[in-house]
């Protein structure tokens, strides 16, 4: 049966997605262009979404994978997740990503001249940072074909044996209201003794942190799935409980980032703080979805394709528009208004009269090549 609210947390996640990095333009967080003037205050509402987004995106995924399983072979799974995730990065390598970094060598003066003295004959030279080669906001694809082939022989296993040990205690976990924190004891310990050591660089090679980490989620979404049952009636009547709790943890969690000054036991209970918070925030995401959007719309079938495409294009659309805007005196609210409503319109003229009726291009932005009208009750939940 298919589940709508996985498909609008999906596209309302990646919506999200958008704003954030528009966000990020204004902040005092690195990033590839920034605002003449940064807002310090803005940081908090984009820390309390980066708790979660990241994550919950590997849970729906790996929930997705159930789905995709069900009706294939390993083989035929492999195939099909190779093409909707390899031609896309390939195509966006070489087609999407290099006009940030061409916006980011002009704002930091090393690099004059048009667009196409640019590329192709610099934009490959050399790794990023120090070089122009890089994948930028399309490290998620590389990670999801790594975990995707990785845990194929997994759940195949999980799949034929749905009586397997493994998911026999995740009923008794999610037959519980709070049975389903204990899975975040795996992720306190990548969190506390592994992250101190790898710092988050989203290039795959030894990336170990964000490897274990976005894998672990990945694989919860696979379990989850399979007891969805029983799943989605403790998510559905606890979300309040698990709402109140996300409130209380987020704001333990601030609180002990402005009282205490880093050290080796601030660090660890932080680390507490953080994963039972984001935990919760994903469970809560959940239950509301679970209570509120599961039911089929016309507007959600569109977007449900549309996301894809809109995530592969959007930060090259807001890091132009940023860089033009930059200079501009207009303030936060006008500036992030325009940003927003234009990466989200020009995205969308993009994919609506440059990618979706194009059969030869839809592979490109990991659509099936066969266009025809979205209907309103899809094919089963995608996985990206």
């Amino acid at each position: 049966m298919r589940r709508y609210d996985l498909d609008w947390l999906r596209v309302i996640v990646f919506g999200l997605l958008i704003f954030y990095h528009v966000g990020m333009f204004f902040v005092p967080w690195g990033w590839h262009i920034k605002n003449d003037i940064i807002y310090p205050n803005l940081r908090w509402p984009m820390l309390f979404v980066n708790q979660w987004r990241l994550p919950i995106l590997f849970v729906i995924s790996g929930m997705g994978t159930y789905y995709a399983l069900s009706k294939r072979s390993g083989g035929a799974f492999a195939k099909e997740r190779i093409v909707r995730l390899l031609i896309p990065l390939i195509a966006g390598i070489i087609l999407i990503v290099p006009p940030q970094v061409y916006f980011e060598r002009l704002d930091k003066g090393q690099f004059s001249g048009g667009y196409f003295d640019f590329w192709p004959s610099e934009a490959f030279i050399g790794i990023y940072p120090e070089g122009n080669f890089s994948w930028h906001h399309l490290w998620f694809l590389p990670y999801l074909l790594l975990f995707s082939l990785v845990l194929i022989p997994v759940f195949l296993y999980l799949r034929d044996h749905p009586q397997a040990g493994i998911l026999r205690g995740m009923r008794k976990l999610a037959a519980t209201p709070f049975g389903l924190f204990w899975l975040v004891i795996p992720l306190y310990i990548w969190e506390s003794l592994v992250e101190p050591f790898f710092e988050s660089t989203h290039a795959l090679v030894g990336d170990w942190f964000n490897i274990i980490n976005f894998i672990t989620f990945f694989f919860y979404g696979f379990l989850l799935i399979s007891v969805r049952e029983i799943f989605w009636k403790t998510v559905q009547e606890n979300r309040r409980k698990y709402l109140y709790l996300g409130l209380v943890g987020f704001t333990m969690m601030l609180g002990l980032r402005q009282l205490y000054e880093d050290s080796t036991l601030v660090h660890f209970v932080e680390a507490g703080f953080k994963v039972v918070n984001l935990w919760a925030w994903i469970l809560v995401l959940f239950g509301y979805a679970a209570a509120y959007l599961n039911k089929p719309s016309a507007h959600l079938a569109y977007a449900n394709e549309a996301v894809y495409p809109f995530y592969i294009l959007h930060q090259t659309i807001t890091v132009a528009l940023g860089y033009y805007l930059m200079h501009a005196d207009l303030g936060l609210f006008v500036k992030f208004s325009l940003m927003s409503i234009g990466t989200f319109g020009i995205a969308w003229l993009i994919y609506e009269f440059g990618i979706r009726r194009w059969n030869w291009v839809r592979p490109l932005f990991g659509l099936k090549g066969k266009f025809k009208k979205p209907l309103s009750n899809p094919l089963p939940n995608a996985i990206l």
